[in-house]
């Protein structure tokens, strides 16, 4: 049966419901039937698309990833001509996503990496691809700082764009612990004036 123009099929409608749930519950506690009754559609149809919750989830990282990929490809940050400004824009933007409850703003990869890492190792290798190509989209911005402020660093742009996203991340888990996205803005802050030394005026950190 072709699905109707405009309305999700039954996948699609898993994929969005582990978003909501996964992030609202966890990984580990969220069941089977949970995702169903979230997504509207039956067992059989969870088994139809997937062989189990954890290929659900695989797929769900991969979902995110396009969704959140198309998010951050639109933003205004990109608008800047100056590759700093584009940067720290980016910061801003990240800022500004922190809306709503706390399930509604933190990352489903990050939620399920810190409880799957371990133990399911397909799915640790999805969260990482998420994670690691969203901070490959800043990397070019990075180098070009680099070469047109004659900066010198010991360090490389890929380390810095992952540094980026530990920060992040490590703020969604503070934000979870505290209960809001306070502590998250406040941490979202930090990092910008951190890359603001690196990167604008690098002279004024102590190398010493």
């Amino acid at each position: 049966m072709s699905r109707t123009a405009g309305k999700p099929d039954a996948k699609t409608k898993l994929l969005d419901a582990a978003l909501r749930v996964i992030r609202t519950k966890g990984y580990n506690a969220t069941t089977v039937d949970e995702l169903c009754a979230a997504a509207g559609v039956t067992k059989g149809a969870f088994f139809h698309h997937f062989k189990t919750k954890d290929d659900l989830a695989v797929a769900a990282a991969e979902h995110w990833s396009q969704i959140t990929g198309a998010l951050f490809a639109s933003a205004p940050y990109h608008d800047h001509a100056d590759p700093l400004d584009r940067i720290l824009a980016y910061v801003d933007f990240r800022k500004a996503l922190l809306q709503g409850e706390v399930p509604d703003f933190t990352c489903l990869v990050g939620t399920m990496v810190q409880e799957t890492y371990d133990s399911i190792p397909a799915l640790r290798a999805a969260c990482d691809r998420s994670i690691s190509d969203h901070a490959a989209t800043l990397e070019a911005d990075i180098q070009a700082v680099i070469e047109t402020r004659g900066i010198a660093p010991d360090w490389t742009p890929a380390s810095l764009a992952l540094h980026t996203q530990a920060v992040l991340q490590g703020a969604f888990i503070l934000a979870k612990a505290k209960g809001g996205p306070a502590v998250a803005a406040q941490s979202i802050d930090h990092l910008r004036r951190y890359l603001e030394l690196l990167l604008r005026w690098p002279e004024k950190i102590d190398k010493s």
